[in-house]
């Protein structure tokens, strides 16, 4: 452990929209944020080739740039943002107390947690290289599914999410296919009822993914397997959407902080406060519904506004 311990009034655990806007709230507060930016700098979106849903920028930009310049933005108001990622944290006492790369202790007047969720994948190889590439994968219909107007999609799953993403892309796709692994949804039957009312959705049972096909750049169609009589099949396809769940990036916090059954950090609602005094949480490590780059940063601003109230609280409790 590191031999001194540094002293913060507002630390922020994770970049990304979330992150980033809670620096530029909590800067300009004076509040002298310090933000360590996690394992992925810039969070999902720097996964994500075009952005053309988030408000001010008429013609769109990728997702990269928009956070290197929301971090410039964060900067510039005096964030101080550092490279590493929290380790260990310990929020049982009146100090909250965080190592980061287990080696240097902070102890944070203010903590806000902006670690997000990580988007589940199959896994397979030809999945990750065109997700790499930017060809076609995606985890995210309300994202990218506006670049697939009018062509054929594959999406994997079959929960609500999965039902909703799948009816979502069938308004704006010529046809979409579903492929589900067992013979049955898991999703409630109202959504199940409406992707099977859905002319242009075709649904395959019992049916998992072999392969992602392309030619090197881009996704050209999918290889699918009955699981039951081994029958191969070619899905031609320009877009391959997974849509098989998310996980909270909040496993360090659980002994602290109240989660949900799937890992979701449980704020009180209309707020960015958690269960423990001084802790506030935005973006995707609490929203399991939206999960959007713009609620992201409405969240951040909140958290960002909640702890500065907390710390005026206190320096009220002081002067008393």
């Amino acid at each position: 452990m590191s031999e001194t311990i540094e002293k913060v009034k507002c630390l922020i655990v994770g970049s990304g929209p979330a992150g980033y806007t809670a620096a530029i709230y909590a800067a300009r507060a004076n509040m002298f944020p310090v933000l360590y930016q996690g394992m992925q700098p810039g969070g999902q979106l720097t996964t994500t080739n075009e952005v053309e849903n988030f408000p001010g920028y008429p013609d769109g930009i990728t997702g990269p740039e928009m956070m290197i310049q929301l971090q410039e933005q964060a900067k510039r108001f005096g964030s101080d943002i550092r490279d590493g990622w929290v380790t260990k944290v310990d929020f049982s006492g009146d100090v909250h107390k965080v190592w980061v790369n287990e080696t240097h202790e902070i102890h944070a007047e203010t903590v806000i947690i902006s670690t997000g969720a990580s988007a589940k994948y199959l896994g397979i190889p030809s999945e990750q290289k065109y997700l790499q590439l930017g060809g076609g994968v995606s985890a995210c219909a309300v994202c990218d599914g506006f670049f697939y107007r009018n062509q054929e999609v594959v999406i994997v799953g079959a929960g609500d999410s999965a039902c909703e993403e799948a009816h979502y892309l069938s308004k704006l796709c010529k046809k979409v296919t579903m492929l589900v692994r067992r013979d049955e949804f898991r999703a409630s039957k109202i959504m199940a009822n409406r992707v099977k009312k859905t002319e242009n959705i075709e649904i395959l049972f019992n049916t998992e993914t072999e392969e992602v096909l392309g030619d090197g750049q881009v996704v050209t169609g999918v290889l699918v397997k009955n699981n039951e009589t081994n029958e191969l099949k070619e899905i031609p396809a320009t877009g391959f959407f997974v849509a098989i769940g998310h996980k909270p990036n909040t496993d360090i916090f659980k002994d602290y902080l109240e989660l949900d059954e799937t890992g979701y950090i449980i704020n009180q609602p209309g707020s960015a406060k958690t269960n423990v005094e001084g802790v506030f949480v935005s973006g995707d490590a609490a929203d399991h519904v939206y999960r959007q780059a713009i609620t992201a940063a409405g969240t951040g601003c909140m958290a960002a506004l909640d702890a500065e109230r907390y710390l005026a609280s206190k320096e009220v409790e002081v002067e008393a």
